[in-house]
């Protein structure tokens, strides 16, 4: 009740949660939407008193009914007290598992812990009730698991970890924020699928963290839209999605790209909060680009093949893994492929064979005519002048001593593009406006950038090179819904201005939706299926290609 949360840095004082108030039922799951830094988090971390050093409850009430009945005030409770509610009485999955996991320990040890501590239990009962924990959240090889540490898992493997933790000890209140935000539309269903029967068994009231109300819609009774650190809208889910009264509710809505049609425009945030369009307006935009058939290949790649040697025993044979298997397909100059798959299914392999960052093992590319797998690495690095990648996460793709203006002008440089230093400088400040940003970002660090800005600067650093081809490597998939609409609008506006060809790679099928003209969908390093567009999404003809339509979130 009355929620306010201030973070102080030094005299600075930033009021996240802005005096919120809602209610949780017994059994009922609240889904609380927001972009990042709406306050979605600040509330959940209050609600455990996990907040950092800076962060300070200035006012409000955090009223709790314990199994025992007893209604306990956890705001201002003694430390010791609160750790016998935290994780017993009320669970937490953090959003990024590998971070949330200590990489040192083995698995089983780390949900054994919540068990010794909270129920009292033996070593050997608490290694019994994980194995079953692993059981319950359908980790394979459960045995195995237990003895296994988190880098040996993928994604979705330690997020079911992370939720057997959170479910060790039963609590009455589980707490998940934004568990499912980097993880394949396949995966994502089942952990979604796994959570509601979890909460059935053991009767669970759940607060679901979401920046996306596909997710919300499958699993929320009752949703709470923040914004800016206030609810601006709350009530029952059926209520939000079928008539939303605050604009920027309507906004989030209309983010997010539809499966059904492709847009030529997606709304972001700003039409419905500055009403720049009417609330509407998303169905009056859809008109679908027209596609470019007669265009010349730009890029052919013939049966090509990337293996990874495994070690086996001394003198074994060596066994491979086939993260490319004799995969095919042509992008005509102009046009967008979309590659699409699971996690694994060698997506990103794929790309970077291409531009050979990864050597293939056998095969053909042939870009504008020239085969590449038969250049030199120094003619090859003068050839990647036409062919950029934009990466997954932008953070770690900058380097972070270095000013992103000078980040941008440092492959012109490498290049011998422009006459001198002052050229290159005015062409950085070019490339800043082309990508939205402001020439006085110039002489800013990476840190010094939301998520979004800091995509929009490797996207300006691709184009620095003025390629012909840029591959896009999950480019979009880290980002709100709202700010990779945003993104998805200035990679359609680019490609028109400036004639590009794309390889977008994506496990987000709405995002392919939008942008792409030809799909290729991989699974385990082979061509499921490659036709255009509108032929996979109107009858997809694999069963894969069927269960990954199936797995994506939809609103009602």
């Amino acid at each position: 009740t009355d929620l306010h949360v201030t973070f102080r840095n030094g005299s600075l004082r930033t009021e996240a949660v802005r005096g919120i108030s809602f209610e949780l039922a017994e059994g009922e799951t609240l889904g609380i939407v927001g972009e990042s830094g709406s306050g979605k988090s600040v509330t959940s971390m209050s609600i455990m008193r996990l907040l950092s050093a800076q962060g300070l409850i200035q006012q409000g009430s955090i009223r709790y009914t314990r199994r025992s009945g007893e209604i306990t005030e956890l705001n201002g409770l003694p430390e010791r007290q609160l750790e016998d509610i935290r994780g017993n009485e009320i669970g937490m999955i953090f959003q990024e598992p590998m971070t949330s996991l200590n990489p040192v320990l083995r698995c089983g040890y780390q949900v054994a812990e919540t068990l010794i501590r909270h129920r009292k239990m033996s070593k050997k009962q608490a290694r019994a009730e994980v194995l079953e924990l692993f059981r319950q959240v359908q980790l394979p090889r459960p045995e195995k698991m237990l003895d296994s540490y988190p880098h040996e898992l993928s994604g979705g493997q330690k997020q079911r970890v992370m939720i057997a933790m959170a479910i060790a000890c039963k609590p009455r209140i589980l707490i998940a924020d934004e568990p499912t935000t980097a993880l394949d539309v396949t995966v994502q269903k089942t952990i979604l699928e796994l959570l509601r029967s979890l909460q059935q068994r053991y009767g669970m009231s759940m607060i679901f963290i979401t920046h996306d109300l596909g997710v919300v819609a499958e699993l929320a009774d009752r949703v709470a839209v923040m914004y800016r650190g206030e609810i601006v809208e709350q009530g029952r889910a059926s209520d939000i999605f079928s008539a939303p009264e605050h604009p920027y509710t309507r906004g989030l809505l209309a983010c997010r790209p539809p499966i059904s049609q492709r847009l030529r425009r997606l709304p972001v945030i700003s039409d419905f909060i500055s009403d720049a369009i009417l609330p509407d307006a998303a169905d009056q935009i859809s008109s679908a680009r027209a596609a470019v058939s007669d265009a010349p290949v730009l890029l052919e790649v013939r049966h090509l093949k990337t293996y990874f040697p495994l070690r086996g025993a001394w003198l074994a044979p060596k066994e491979y893994v086939k993260a490319v298997d004799d995969v095919s397909f042509s992008v005509q100059k102009g046009r967008v492929l979309g590659i699409v798959g699971e996690s694994g299914s060698g997506k990103t392999t794929l790309g970077r064979s291409v531009l050979r960052l990864i050597e293939p093992t056998a095969g053909e590319i042939i870009y504008a005519g020239k085969s590449l797998t038969q250049l030199s690495n120094i003619e090859m690095r003068r050839m990647r002048r036409n062919m950029q990648i934009v990466f997954q996460d932008p953070y770690s793709s900058l380097d972070p001593r270095q000013s992103i203006g000078d980040a941008i002008l440092e492959p012109m440089t490498v290049h011998g593009l422009h006459r001198n230093r002052a050229e290159r400088r005015d062409k950085v400040m070019q490339l800043l406006e082309q990508v939205g940003l402001e020439h006085q970002h110039y002489h800013r660090y990476p840190h010094q950038f939301s998520g979004g800005q800091r995509q929009r600067v490797s996207i300006a650093r691709a184009l620095a090179l003025e390629p012909e081809l840029i591959i896009l490597d999950e480019s979009v998939s880290a980002l709100d819904v709202s700010v990779q609409a945003q993104v998805l609008n200035l990679l359609s506006d680019l490609r028109d201005r400036l004639h590009l060809t794309y390889i977008f790679i994506s496990h987000d099928l709405s995002v392919i939706r939008f942008l792409c003209d030809d799909i290729l969908v991989l699974k385990n390093g082979q061509v499921e299926e490659y036709r255009s567009a509108d032929a996979v999404f109107s009858a997809p003809e694999s069963p894969y290609t069927r269960s990954l339509l199936d797995a994506v979130p939809r609103l009602g």
